[in-house]
């Protein structure tokens, strides 16, 4: 009997180049410049060896891809995922150069990361590896030409490693100016106060910024999360505070949905004691977790998650992406068609780069900032992004997605306009 092949899934990299195309066309972006940023700059593959607690030694592969550098250094995180290949930081450090743009940063864009699973590995491997990584991409990065920061499965403990085999690449004299090498390092590191919640924190506040667009209030909307990592606690902390009322969450470990609400701070407490949240609330169909009935859906996991195979089955209101590249080109327009709203992840998913180039900047400058300083001043610059992409999605008649990639773009083609292509 014949069965159906299922449709073979977009890869990410696919999917950012046909976001791209659709912006370039509806902007009229000038033809040399796309020539430019349909490409990467670098693509840095290194294989390195590491020894096991056992004493067998390991090789492992590890990717930085640098897709341009027109507004500044590179910029964008290193994540440790068996999803980890090409395609994958291709795809990433491309929308990072987007996202710093619109955001107004003095960066380009840049990924990269390990293919393994970390819960393989005991804290010493992990540390070793993520020594050797650093290592072995040597002068590739460096706090004023590419500097890295955490993503999926790495943390601040990890980028204190990095900064400090970096640093010790260094004579002694030049050691302490090469701190902001990585950001998103523990605060006695040099890291910043409230880079932990950057991201999430930013997630909440472009829903603000719509809830105020459109009129309506946050207090009593129901929301799911997919991914209940530092974006997705963080994302529902903050959406807890505006009164709305957490329903589902989805990670790698299960799916729960209690309809009454679940508490972000008790189910935090009880993921970190069983590594899971199973088992915090009832259990929950995950194929169907998206058609949860809810106002708002925040994707804060992996890319590619809503679909054409589930994108129809959405009864939210509002999609904010927590992640990068949660929706590919044909689930967003079967979302789009049926009056879902979305919020581009180089916009909503941005707080984290922001309260990264404020850590960059403490560090060059050898100051110290306060949490208050740092909520202030990315509560300022999220609000101005979505100011712009809203003008834009009017003055261009377009989605939020193709608006967002406009203003990035534009910034983008200006630098190269002023400044020419060398020689």
């Amino acid at each position: 009997m014949a069965t159906t092949a299922k449709p073979k899934r977009m890869g990410m990299y696919e999917n950012v180049k046909n976001q791209f195309d659709k912006a370039a066309e509806v902007m009229n972006l000038d033809p040399s410049v796309k020539k430019i940023l349909s490409i990467t700059n670098n693509e840095i593959v290194v294989h390195f060896p590491v020894k096991m607690d056992n004493g067998d030694v390991e090789v492992f592969t590890g990717y930085r891809v640098q897709h341009n550098n027109a507004l500044g250094p590179y910029k964008g995180g290193l994540r440790y995922h068996e999803t980890v290949d090409l395609d994958a930081a291709r795809a990433l450090a491309t929308w990072m150069t987007w996202k710093t743009s619109l955001a107004g940063l003095p960066y380009g864009g840049g990924k990269g990361g390990i293919q393994l699973d970390p819960k393989k590995y005991s804290q010493a491997e992990l540390e070793r590896i993520t020594r050797r990584f650093t290592f072995a991409l040597g002068d590739n990065i460096g706090p004023e030409h590419d500097i890295p920061a955490p993503d999926v499965n790495t943390n601040a403990q990890m980028m204190a490693w990095i900064a400090d085999t970096y640093m010790s690449t260094k004579s002694p004299a030049e050691r302490s100016k090469n701190q902001h090498v990585v950001t998103g390092k523990p605060v006695g590191s040099g890291g910043l106060e409230g880079r932990d919640r950057a991201t999430g924190f930013g997630v909440v506040v472009t829903i603000e910024a719509w809830a105020k667009l459109r009129g309506v209030s946050l207090e009593g909307k129901k929301y799911i999360v997919q991914g209940f990592g530092n974006v997705g606690y963080w994302s529902a902390h903050f959406m807890n505070k505006n009164g709305a009322i957490l329903v589902g969450v989805q990670d790698a470990t299960g799916t729960i949905y209690n309809a009454e609400g679940i508490d972000p701070e008790a189910l935090l407490e009880y993921q970190s004691k069983n590594a899971t949240i199973k088992g915090f609330a009832a259990d929950y169909d995950g194929d169907k977790f998206f058609g949860i009935d809810c106002d708002i859906i925040i994707p804060a996991a992996l890319g590619n998650q809503l679909t054409e195979e589930n994108a129809g089955s959405v009864k939210a209101r509002l999609i904010a992406e927590g992640a990068n590249g949660p929706t590919d080109t044909e689930g967003e327009a079967i979302l789009l068609a049926n009056g879902v709203e979305i919020i581009p992840d180089i916009l909503c998913n941005s707080g984290g780069v922001i309260g990264s180039y404020y850590e960059w900047l403490q560090n060059r400058n050898g100051e110290i900032w306060t949490m208050d300083d740092v909520i202030t001043k990315l509560r300022r610059k999220l609000e101005e992004a979505f100011g712009k992409v809203v003008d834009n999605a009017d003055k261009y008649k377009t989605d939020w997605r193709t608006a967002a990639y406009i203003v990035a773009l534009t910034r983008i083609e200006m630098a190269y306009k002023q400044r020419g292509i060398f020689p």
